[in-house]
């Protein structure tokens, strides 16, 4: 499996393709809001001839649906989301004005509802999903253990963790998403981010401020 991250939007959100070897493609969290993101994602998919085959979000904050609509008008594919955050997916439209994104398109509804525990399966792509709310309720993170690797959206970051003060936040949540869940996973695993770097667990076991918080 291949992972494609791209950068997209005012928040500098990152977007994922799961790649297998047959170019079936998993997408998430897709960010691409200004006409050229939308071009420029489009070219990618063209060029390397990938196959999208599914939509996934993390969860339903502004950023990491704002390509939703285009991609799902592009792509006959299904929209995976966690029901808790089913709410923040119907705020879109008032979340957008707030920022003053006029270009903002509503996400469709999903199509199937991320579970914990559950097993995704997408040609070759296996991706165990884990509910890990606290920056949101609804949000799941991604693991795929054959590569040691988790899209994990806003709830680790290198050298710091997701805010709670939006709707739904819960810091007590959070922690134990993070403690409790992720710093499970071996420590080599590769944390792929919502925003900025990349990291693993290792790193952020030894040394994430979220652990020295109250």
């Amino acid at each position: 499996m291949q992972i494609y991250n791209i950068t997209y939007n005012p928040f500098q959100e990152n977007t994922f393709l799961l790649v297998d070897e047959h170019n079936n493609c998993v997408i998430i969290d897709p960010g691409c809001y200004f006409k050229e993101e939308k071009d420029h994602f489009l070219q990618v998919i063209k060029e390397k001839k990938f196959r999208p085959v599914a939509l996934l979000n993390t969860h339903a904050h502004l950023d990491h649906i704002m390509g939703n609509h285009w991609v799902l008008q592009h792509f006959e594919i299904p929209l995976y989301l966690h029901k808790d955050d089913s709410f923040l997916l119907d705020a879109g439209m008032q979340s957008a004005q707030m920022y003053g994104l006029k270009e903002f398109i509503e996400s469709p509804k999903p199509n199937f509802w991320l579970e914990e525990g559950q097993q995704l399966s997408f040609g070759n792509i296996q991706l165990d999903v884990i509910h890990t709310p606290g920056h949101a309720p609804g949000h799941v993170v991604f693991y795929n253990k054959e590569n040691a690797t988790l899209i994990n959206g806003d709830v680790l970051f290198q050298g710091s963790y997701g805010r709670v003060d939006l709707p739904g936040g819960d810091f007590a949540q959070l922690k134990d998403s993070i403690t409790k869940k992720l710093f499970l996973l071996p420590d080599e695993t590769t944390v792929y981010t919502g925003h900025g770097p990349a990291t693993t667990i290792g790193r952020e076991k030894m040394s994430n401020p979220i652990l020295g918080s109250l």
